[in-house]
């Protein structure tokens, strides 16, 4: 293997968990807002439900193939050139999610915080430290988010104690106002950002010291960012409302700036832009790991290093070029983004778990 690195189970499900919080803490509460609108909790917990199914299906073809990565036991299952076209779609799955969170990046920071900023100077200089990340390997990224996994999990935390004086849970009502059919379309988006994405782990499944238990890290980590997006989201409606929440870009960004203890601590939302900041580094670098290793992989190179400045230059122009402007970027999350990563998500992998099972039979 081309990473010889080990990470714990406990390592691993820090990991999952910060992914699965990832850019959704941002823009979920929208989409989710926009169709089920006071009922987006619902529609999130939904989502969070049928994603277990998703969770099941990698658990299933890691355990399959513990000593194998995606990318190397597709051409196992497959034969070799068919094996190795499906490696070649999947590292393009996640060297695109890589462009697009490096895109949501640029889109954030220009139009929230540093707009006279060129957005591709942002750019140049988020994939340098993402670089850095992949580089250095596996184990370091796990223990730095180790590290600042508590952090994460103490600002959220805090941010939800400092709103309790601002929640009304009569915006929440009417509950099943509308049916549930508005909460199905909501709920329908919600899955492809983050939950298809996951497939991302079976790229990092075979380096857990202990792979039986890596799929109980697997289910735990996704169900722990489940519940805190489900909290974030039923805190958007509540304290701003479903219309509000659905006609803002980035609610929870504007959930943070009602923050405001006896007049003298306000305007905290850096929290969440910090927060935000910390958890798409990760699932950046993640996806950016993941399409180095599985395109080395694929290739038969002998280290993944040597294809990582190429890739990172590359994946600058592509987040220029796949996303031009926000409003486009946004329609696509919305309608385009979770049917494409049904294919990668759930399609291959079933095609893949089918193939093994009747060889083996």
């Amino acid at each position: 293997m081309l990473e010889d690195g080990k990470i714990g189970v406990r390592q691993f499900t820090v990991l999952v968990t910060i992914f699965t919080i990832g850019s959704s803490i941002l823009v979920a509460p929208a989409g989710l807002a926009s169709e089920a609108k006071q009922d987006a909790w619902i529609a999130a917990i939904l989502g969070v439900g049928v994603s277990m199914v998703f969770v099941w299906l990698y658990n299933t073809l890691g355990t399959r193939f513990p000593d194998m990565t995606l990318a190397e036991y597709s051409e196992h299952i497959l034969g070799k050139w068919a094996g190795k076209i499906v490696s070649l779609l999947f590292v393009s799955y996640f060297f695109i999610l890589a462009a697009l969170l490096l895109r949501e990046i640029g889109d954030f920071m220009t139009t929230q915080i540093m707009p006279e900023t060129p957005i591709q100077s942002i750019h140049i200089i988020f994939i340098g430290v993402v670089l850095m990340g992949t580089r250095l390997g596996l184990e370091p990224l796990t223990r730095a988010s180790e590290i600042f996994f508590p952090w994460i999990i103490g600002l959220l935390f805090f941010l939800v104690m400092a709103l309790t004086t601002e929640i009304d849970f009569q915006r929440m009502e009417p509950i099943l106002g509308e049916g549930i059919k508005p909460i199905m379309r909501g709920a329908f988006p919600f899955l492809g950002l983050p939950f298809l994405e996951l497939v991302v782990f079976l790229m990092i499944f075979p380096y857990v010291n202990k792979t039986k238990e890596a799929a109980k890290a697997l289910f735990v980590g996704t169900l722990i960012g489940g519940i805190v997006i489900i909290v974030i989201t039923m805190l958007t409606i509540i304290v701003l409302g479903s219309d509000l929440a659905a006609r803002q870009i980035y609610p929870s960004f504007v959930l943070s700036k009602k923050v405001n203890i006896a007049n003298f601590l306000q305007r905290v939302e850096n929290i969440m832009a910090g927060i935000w900041f910390l958890t798409i580094y990760f699932k950046l670098t993640i996806c950016f790991y993941a399409s180095a290793l599985g395109l080395a992989q694929t290739l038969k190179l002998r280290d993944y290093r040597v294809v990582t400045f190429p890739l990172g230059m590359i994946l600058v122009v592509l987040s220029l070029v796949a996303s031009p402007n926000i409003v486009y970027f946004l329609t696509f999350v919305k309608e385009i983004w979770t049917p494409y990563s049904l294919t990668y998500g759930l399609l291959l992998p079933l095609i893949l778990l089918g193939v093994a099972a009747i060889r083996k039979i």
